[in-house]
């Protein structure tokens, strides 16, 4: 492209335009298990037409979220104006799984985010006149605002202002049901809620005083905390609290890991961005019957389900949380002993949704918070294999592109089963390429043994011999080693 070109291509862009809303597709169908946890869902929808402008912004802070209606306001720094479009197409998508209706859209031109107001004082005054325009009662930045940028811009369009960190929090508080999963996302929550409390006035600057404060008495009574103060302090204590609890159950999920480790039955992880259609997956390669719902993080606690590949083998899967752009670090660090799964296992199923417009970018954020978390454990990435899905759904040209720029990968629909039988033999070949052969001769009394050779690898031929079977097989080479003193 010529630089005359970028340059009217850039003219002609103006400083703030509209993005439509983006709508949903009702899934088709659910699996029977996940049907009640469906239901369950849809039956917690916010009431309209409940909130109304806040009297006192000071207010915000202390009130649970309550998306209503909500107007979106995005800052494009770099990048194409298709990117950014998708940017904000996909801040509608979370808005709307967080039960929002989106009546609008903006995107202002900038080199950076106003430090002040995140889109300058002029842009606020004119996001204040589209919020009265159309009733919105919140407003949702594409962006992680600084507690100072949330107040000054409260300030001018008096209604709640959140940023893209605290909705995919409150999309994550909706959706966890296991013990381990809320915990996750409360200390998540806390994380980001500490540095934002605010006081005004007196009315977090109260002090207790006296014994109150102190707990002492004559000479020792001083000005104690102020109530601010008393807040952090408390969650702090609950954050620290939270944390031993996540460990106490990081412990109990090597546990189970380690007991797999040493039957040596080899873990797939399925990871990839979120609504790329891991849950669908995990269902066609095992018929589990999780949830499976069109919206974005519908599964965030991890589900383990066993299954046998093509040459009769154990594997057991795990379907993971998904990724999504600018993954806020509280969650990745909250989440961190859940995504531990994905380096300790042996094979890596990237899901890709071939349906959007995008893909790369999906596939470069994924990569980019795996790499965050293997670094942390010191561990190297298990062999990744990429699964584009949703072909039934994509665009050919987008597929045609896909499968020049990514020859490895496999192309397969969750909904449909098309490509599952290759995806099944594309595993089958990447977990045995360090398999060895083996023969052995097993007593008669050792039914146990017989047993792991057949969970663990593929039994080619049997013969029984007087002081035992003899068994020819293929196995993982830590398998082998375990067998030697009944090798022939």
């Amino acid at each position: 492209m010529t630089e005359a070109h970028t340059a009217a291509t850039a003219d002609s862009v103006p400083a703030v335009h509209r993005i439509d809303p983006l709508g949903w597709e009702p899934a088709e169908s659910a699996p029977t298990i996940g049907e009640l946890q469906l239901e369950e869902r849809s039956s917690l929808r916010r009431v309209g037409g409940l909130s109304t402008e806040l009297d006192d912004v000071t207010e915000v802070e202390y009130r649970q979220l309550r998306l209503e209606q909500v107007v979106l306001v995005g800052v494009w720094t770099e990048g194409s104006a298709a990117q950014a479009d998708s940017s904000l197409a996909e801040l509608a998508a979370l808005a709307e799984t967080a039960g929002s209706i989106v009546l609008d859209g903006l995107i202002q031109r900038r080199d950076r985010p106003d430090p002040s107001t995140y889109i300058g004082s002029g842009k606020a005054h004119e996001l204040r006149e589209v919020v009265l325009a159309t009733g919105a009662d919140t407003v949702i930045c594409d962006g992680e605002l600084t507690p100072a940028q949330l107040n000054a811009l409260e300030k001018v369009v008096r209604v709640k202002v959140i940023d893209r960190t605290a909705l995919i929090l409150d999309i994550f508080a909706q959706h966890a049901t296991s013990r381990e999963g809320k915990a996750q996302v409360t200390l998540a929550q806390m994380e980001y809620m500490l540095p934002r409390l605010r006081g005004w006035g007196e009315a977090l600057s109260r002090q207790a005083g006296g014994r109150a404060g102190s707990n002492g008495g004559v000479g020792l009574r001083g000005p104690g905390e102020t109530k601010i103060e008393t807040d952090r302090r408390r969650i702090r204590e609950r954050m620290a609290k939270l944390r031993k609890e996540i460990r106490g159950m990081k412990q109990a999920r090597e546990t189970k890991r380690g007991q797999r480790r040493r039957n040596r039955v080899p873990a797939v992880a399925i990871a990839g961005y979120t609504n790329a259609g891991k849950s669908s997956l995990l269902n066609a390669l095992t018929d589990a019957g999780v949830l499976v719902q069109n919206a974005l993080f519908a599964t965030l606690d991890p589900t383990t389900r066993q299954a046998r590949l093509d040459d009769g083998r154990d594997v057991v899967f795990t379907d993971t949380v998904g990724f999504v752009r600018h993954l806020p670090t509280q969650l990745v660090e909250a989440f961190r002993s859940t995504l531990e799964e994905v380096v300790d296992a042996d094979l890596l199923l990237h899901v890709v949704d071939g349906s959007d417009p995008m893909p790369e970018q999906q596939i470069a954020a994924v990569r980019e918070v795996l790499r965050d978390v293997a670094g942390e454990q010191d561990h190297a990435l298990p062999r990744e294999l990429l699964v584009i899905n949703k072909i039934d759904a994509a665009d050919p040209t987008v597929l045609t592109q896909l499968r020049h720029a990514l020859p490895d990968a496999v192309f397969v629909s969750a909904q449909t089963g098309d490509g599952i039988d290759a995806l099944r033999a594309r595993m089958t070949e990447l977990l045995t390429a360090d398999d060895v052969d083996v023969v052995i001769r097993v007593p008669y009394d050792r039914g146990d043994v017989l047993a792991r050779l057949h969970a663990a690898g593929a039994v080619v031929s049997t013969e029984h011999e007087p002081d035992g079977t003899r068994v020819t097989a293929r196995v993982p080479s830590a398998v082998a080693g375990a067998l030697e003193p009944f090798a022939v």
